[in-house]
């Protein structure tokens, strides 16, 4: 028991502060609401049901899926509201809108409340998506500062918990609500929400001496949820084979939940050798330690920082690794190749992932069939998450090889993906489910970290939301103007073929190869041509990363600086 060091009930009450104001319970409670935050990847369990019940043709859907994808990634707003402001009011914001934006789709899918338009069914789901970004930048980019040498990890493992978070929120519902995908909408919308809720007072920044083991620390949580995701994968599979009831759905997520919950171990051995150790070094009644210090409320900038950041510097950047400002982010070519690369890479998979539950109907997979591959894309999004993220660390500090580098070859393997989509082949929607839930996983630790390491942390918060802000135009691009229009006018070339006519209000649907097959050609192009801006972005940075881009945190904590 990691507790029987501590004696006395005084010893226990300073304990138990130390705990709950400790850098370990903040990760923690970070990787809970991270685990819950992903509802977006679970768009095709539910899209049928609002394409049947609002009588929706596939342009429609991919309209309100681009808005949710408008809404998951742009989130500007609260990197602004995070720059100044706690990350409790990030949280807090975001809990309010994940509730109201999915209450207000569920309302019409019911028949409680009349058919909206379609501008408003897209105002509801960009609302509750948007909670994505406030719950990324209150917990993910609180990580990133008070873990600074190890954000490359760091971004890994949340990001991992995000990509697990639809298998694991499909698990819940399935106990909760059998099989009644209504149902599922409103649950996407009131669980993250009460998370969040939950931990609102452990998020904070915090100022921090570096510690020898956190690394070390980290690879545990890392077998833990390399241990859920496992699990996660064979349930899937045993659920492909066997019809699943309620009560062996309430069995196996009692198991993810005890699965989700088991590094408050890994918390309290690591708070507890912190504690044993300021009570060696005479700290031992003082309940908030040099390890643990509040900063949330120190002014991240003086005045006359603030009067650095205008028009006049917008154009004269720092070197790379230097905190930059917004403007001169913004208006710096690295960050334009990398905001180009975002917006055809991860919109070109963004758009596969979207249209799963369509191209497997298409293709002429089963309804269940199609929700395996729904938590395929989860699983592989986790594994493509932490996988690049402690990958790129590594090879990062050993060897110096760059995470532009490892971004290039990612898109290069989602490529893959789309041909064999394009192709129809044989049952190669499992592969190519597989290839686009790792590839969307391993772009985005590796995206944030490039941000964070070429223009600083300063602002991060803010540029990390921006450089995610490009995953909507290659979305609407790819999905409702490519994808979208050619699913429909095969659809309605098949419907002149047998003699219909198409009746107001009634879905489209489409059959064959032909659905397809000239979009996901178009987007392989456009996934190459991310591919070659991540190639130029690698040859740009090549001289930056071959250096030592950690060396400032270790000389700040040598000087006794606050990193």
């Amino acid at each position: 028991m990691v507790l029987h060091h501590v004696s006395s009930s005084r010893d226990l009450g300073s304990f138990s502060i130390h705990v709950v104001k400790g850098r370990w319970s903040m990760f923690f409670a970070c990787v809970l609401i991270m685990s819950l935050s992903g509802a977006g990847y679970i768009f095709a369990l539910y899209s049928g049901e609002i394409k049947k019940t609002l009588g929706y043709d596939q342009t429609t859907l991919n309209l309100v899926s681009t808005f949710k994808d408008l809404g998951g990634t742009v989130g500007i707003m609260s990197g602004l509201i995070n720059e100044v402001s706690p990350p409790w009011v990030a949280l807090l914001l975001g809990a309010a809108m994940s509730f109201s934006g999915y209450f207000m789709i569920w309302l019409p899918v019911t028949g409680k409340i009349t058919k909206p338009p379609v501008w408003q069914m897209c105002l509801f789901i960009f609302i509750g998506a948007n909670s994505q970004t406030f719950a990324n930048t209150g917990a993910l980019v609180t990580c990133v500062n008070n873990f600074p040498e190890g954000r490359g990890a760091v971004l890994g493992l949340l990001k991992g918990f995000v990509g697990l978070s639809g298998a694991i929120i499909s698990q819940l519902y399935h106990a909760f609500y059998g099989h009644d995908t209504k149902s599922l909408i409103l649950f996407i919308g009131w669980l993250p929400a009460v998370v969040s809720i939950l931990f609102l007072p452990i998020v904070r920044v915090l100022k921090v001496v570096r510690q020898g083991n956190d690394l070390k620390t980290l690879y545990n949580f890392l077998y833990i949820s390399l241990l859920l995701a496992g699990f996660l994968m064979s349930i899937i599979i045993a659920q492909h084979k066997f019809q699943f009831s309620k009560t062996e759905y309430v069995a196996t997520t009692s198991i993810i939940v005890t699965l989700l919950l088991s590094p408050i171990v890994i918390v309290f051995r690591e708070e507890l050798t912190l504690w044993r150790k300021n009570q060696d070094l005479g700290t031992r009644n003082i309940n908030i330690n040099v390890n643990h210090e509040d900063i949330t409320n120190v002014p991240k900038t003086t005045p006359s920082e603030k009067e650095v950041s205008c028009w006049r510097t917008a154009f004269t950047p720092p070197e790379r690794g230097e905190d930059f400002t917004i403007l001169q982010a913004l208006f710096n070519m690295d960050m334009f190749l990398l905001f180009l690369t975002t917006a055809f890479g991860v919109g070109g998979v963004l758009t596969a992932i979207d249209n799963l539950s369509q191209i497997g109907e298409s293709l002429g997979y089963k309804k269940t069939t199609i929700s395996t591959f729904v938590s395929l894309v989860s699983i592989w999004n986790y594994l493509g998450r932490v996988g690049a993220g402690f990958l790129s660390e590594t090879l990062l500090v050993k060897y110096k090889f760059p995470r532009p580098l490892m971004l290039t070859m990612v898109l290069c393997i989602a490529c893959i993906g789309h041909l064999l989509i394009a192709l129809g082949v044989s049952n190669g929607l499992y592969l190519s489910s597989v290839i686009m839930g790792f590839c969307n996983g391993a772009q985005w630790p590796l995206i944030f970290a490039i941000i964070s390491e070429i223009c600083g942390l300063k602002y991060f918060s803010t540029l990390l939301n921006w450089g995610a802000g490009a995953i909507p135009i290659g979305t609407y691009i790819l999905n409702v103007v490519v994808a979208g229009r050619f699913y429909d006018e095969e659809a309605e070339r098949q419907m002149r073929v047998k003699g219909m006519v198409r009746k107001g209000g009634e879905d489209l649907t489409c059959i064959g190869v032909k659905c397809y097959k000239t979009s996901f050609f178009i987007i392989t192009a456009a996934t190459i041509f991310a591919c070659v801006l991540s190639l130029v972005l690698v040859i740009r940075t090549r001289k930056f990363y071959r250096g030592d881009i950690y060396k400032k945190f270790r000389d700040a904590h040598n000087n006794g600086a606050v990193m």
